[in-house]
C-alpha cells in the first residue's frame, strides 16, 4: 500500500500499512488497479476521438469510477471488483470499436491489456503491481507533477458527475480527463518538466470549466440561492439527516419525505442547500445538524433519525448508527444499505420507525447562501465600502476541514480578523468558524458563506467582477486567500487558482506530501505560495 493524496496521510509522507482515512490495504489495492483500468480505457478513448469514435457510458464510467477512489468515498471490495469487471469490457469493446474504425489499438503498456483475475484475492495482487510507485524508473520530480495531475482529475470527476446528473455536459471534460490519464499511462520520456506543468495547468482550466457548468446545472434545476438564515435546533418529530453534495438527492428526500411527519436536516456540505429556492420551498426542510465529515463518529450516534450519505465523505461507520446510515451514489461501506436508485423508501421507513426528536429546542441560527448573483447584486455598495475605507480587506478563509492538529488556526485566524474586514468561506472548512457572530459593516455581514466546495466558482466571479469594478488585476485586489486542504476536489480548485495567475496564497495545514522540493519550489518562484505560519504573525503580513 502507497496512498499520499490526502493531507494527512500518516507522518506527511504517505499511508503504507493502513490509511488513515480507515483505508485497508486490500482497498488500496483495489482502487489503484481501478485506476490502472481507467488509463487503459484512456488509452482507446484518446485515439477513438481521432477516428471519431466516442462513447458516452465510457465518459460516465470514467466519472465514477474515478469519484469512487476519492479519499473518504467507497470502503466496499466488493463495489471496487464489479467496478474493475466492468471497466476491463468497457474498455475492450471501445478497442473493438476503435480498431473498426482504423485507429490505433496496438498498445503494449499493462494497463490496456492486463485480464482482471477472477480471484478477490488475485486482483487485489494486480493492484499491487499497479500502485502510484510501480515504476521507480520515473524521475521524482515528472512523478510529482504525474500524481498532481491524477489527483486534480479525480477532483473533476467528482464535479462532472455531479453536473451530468443535472443533465450538464461537456465533450471537452471526459476528452482532456482521457488525455491525461494517457499521458500518464505513456510516460512519455519526450515529455519534460514543463510539458507536464502545462498538462497541470490544463487541468485547473478545465475544472473552472466543470464548476462553471455545476454551478449552472444547480442555478438552473434549483434557483439562484439567496440569503437564508439556518436554524441550528430542531423539531419535534421523525428526522432524516442528508450529509454529503448532491443536490438532487436532496430533492429526491424531500418530495418523497413530504407529508410524513418527517424533518430533513443537513449534515457537513450539505448546508448551503438551504438557500436555492427549489429546496427550501418545502416546509419539512428545516435545519443544520452537525458540523464537519471529521465529527460524523461522534455526532451520528446523537442524531435520532435516519441519515444518508450521497457522496464523499464517509468516515468509518460505527456500530452505533450502522443500521440507520444509507449511502447513494459512488460512496460506500461493507454491510450498509446502498440504494442504486433515488427511490429512498426504505430511508424513509427507517426515519419512521426511530423516535425523532422529542421536542423542540432552540440553537444558533447561521447564514448561507452569498453566492456570486447575491454579492453581485450588492457590489455597488461593496465598492462604494471599499472606496471608503469601510471595508479594508477582503478574506477568502475557504476548503476542507480535516481532524489534524492544526487546523485551528483557521478560527482563531477568522477571529482575529479586523472589524473593517470581510471574510468569504466555503466547503466544509468554515465550520471551524461558522456559527460566529461577526456583525456586519453597513449591512453587509462580514462573514459570507458562499456555499459548497464547487462553489468556488462563485468566490472567482465575486473576485473577478470585483477586479473589473476597480479596474485592476485579481491580484492587486485588497483580498487574501487563506485555503486549508484535504482531499483531491480541493487539490483541483487550488490547480485551478493557478490556472488563473492567483499569487500570494496561503495554504495548511500543511503542504502535500506528492510534492517534490523542486515541484514545491516551482509553485512558490511562480506563485509566491506559502504555508500558513499563525495567525497574527499571517495578518502583520498582509495588512502591515
Amino acid at each position: 500500500m502507497f496512498c499520499y493524496q490526502c493531507e494527512q496521510t500518516a507522518k506527511g509522507e504517505a499511508c503504507t500499512v493502513m490509511g488513515v482515512c480507515g483505508k485497508e490495504p486490500q482497498i488500496a489495492a483495489l482502487q489503484d488497479l481501478l485506476i490502472d483500468v481507467v488509463k487503459g480505457i484512456s488509452l482507446f478513448a484518446v485515439e477513438g476521438r481521432k477516428v471519431g469514435v466516442v462513447d458516452p457510458e465510457v465518459n460516465v464510467f470514467t466519472f465514477d469510477a474515478l469519484f469512487s477512489t476519492l479519499t473518504n468515498v467507497n470502503y466496499d471490495a466488493g463495489r471496487f471488483v464489479e467496478y474493475v469487471r466492468r471497466g476491463a469490457r468497457l474498455r475492450d469493446r471501445l478497442r473493438d470499436k476503435v480498431r473498426q474504425a482504423g485507429g490505433k489499438v496496438d498498445f503494449r503498456e499493462r494497463c490496456a491489456v492486463f485480464t482482471p483475475a477472477s480471484t478477490l484475492e488475485e486482483l487485489v495482487k494486480q493492484g499491487e503491481e499497479a500502485g502510484l510507485m510501480s515504476d521507480p524508473s520515473i524521475n521524482p520530480d515528472i512523478r510529482s507533477l504525474q500524481h498532481t495531475l491524477l489527483f486534480g482529475i479525480k477532483g473533476i470527476c467528482a464535479y462532472a458527475e455531479h453536473a451530468q446528473t443535472l443533465g450538464q455536459q461537456d465533450e471537452a471534460i471526459p476528452a482532456f480527463i482521457h488525455e491525461g490519464l494517457a499521458a500518464i499511462a505513456r510516460n512519455d520520456r519526450a515529455m519534460g518538466i514543463n510539458e507536464w506543468v502545462g498538462l497541470v495547468l490544463e487541468c485547473g482550466r478545465v475544472n473552472l470549466r466543470v464548476m462553471e457548468i455545476l454551478d449552472a446545472a444547480n442555478t438552473g434545476a434549483y434557483g439562484h440561492p439567496v440569503p437564508t438564515k439556518v436554524p441550528l435546533g430542531a423539531k419535534k418529530g421523525h428526522a432524516i439527516l442528508v450529509s454529503g453534495h448532491d443536490l438532487k438527492d436532496m430533492e429526491e428526500v424531500l418530495k418523497q419525505s413530504e407529508g410524513k411527519g418527517i424533518y430533513v436536516y443537513t449534515h457537513g456540505e450539505m448546508l448551503p442547500t438551504h438557500a436555492y429556492p427549489g429546496l427550501k420551498k418545502y416546509p419539512h426542510f428545516y435545519g443544520h445538524f452537525g458540523s464537519a465529515w471529521q465529527n460524523q463518529i461522534r455526532e451520528f450516534p446523537k442524531f435520532p433519525g435516519a441519515i444518508l450519505l450521497t457522496t464523499n465523505c464517509l468516515m468509518r461507520v460505527q456500530q452505533a448508527y450502522q443500521d440507520n446510515i444509507f449511502t447513494r451514489g459512488p460512496v460506500g461501506w461493507p454491510g450498509v444499505h446502498h440504494f442504486d436508485s433515488r427511490d429512498f423508501t426504505p430511508l424513509i421507513q427507517k426515519a419512521l420507525s426511530m423516535p425523532g426528536f422529542t421536542a423542540d429546542t432552540d440553537g444558533k441560527s447561521v447564514m448561507t447562501g452569498f453566492a456570486h448573483e447575491t454579492v453581485m447584486g450588492v457590489a455597488g455598495k461593496v465598492i462604494e465600502a471599499v472606496k471608503g475605507k469601510q471595508i479594508r480587506h477582503f478574506f477568502l478563509v475557504a476548503g476542507c476541514d480535516g481532524a489534524k492538529p492544526g487546523r485551528n488556526y483557521y478560527t482563531e485566524f477568522v477571529e482575529k480578523v479586523p472589524k473593517d474586514c470581510v471574510v468569504l468561506t466555503l466547503a466544509c472548512g468554515k465550520f471551524r468558524f461558522f456559527d460566529k457572530d461577526l456583525g456586519d459593516i453597513g449591512g453587509i455581514p462580514r462573514l459570507l458563506d458562499v456555499g459548497q466546495c464547487n462553489d468556488a466558482y462563485s468566490a472567482i466571479q465575486i473576485a473577478l467582477a470585483l477586479a473589473k469594478a476597480f479596474n485592476v488585476g485579481v491580484n492587486d485586489l485588497p483580498l487574501s486567500m487563506i485555503l486549508s486542504w484535504y482531499e483531491q476536489k480541493a487539490v483541483a480548485i487550488l490547480l485551478t487558482l493557478l490556472y488563473l495567475g492567483i499569487k500570494n496564497m496561503r495554504l495548511g495545514p500543511s503542504l502535500p506530501a506528492f510534492l517534490t522540493p523542486n515541484v514545491l519550489d516551482l509553485l512558490v518562484k511562480n506563485y509566491d505560495i506559502k504555508p500558513i505560519t499563525a495567525p497574527d504573525e499571517d495578518l502583520k503580513a498582509i495588512l502591515g
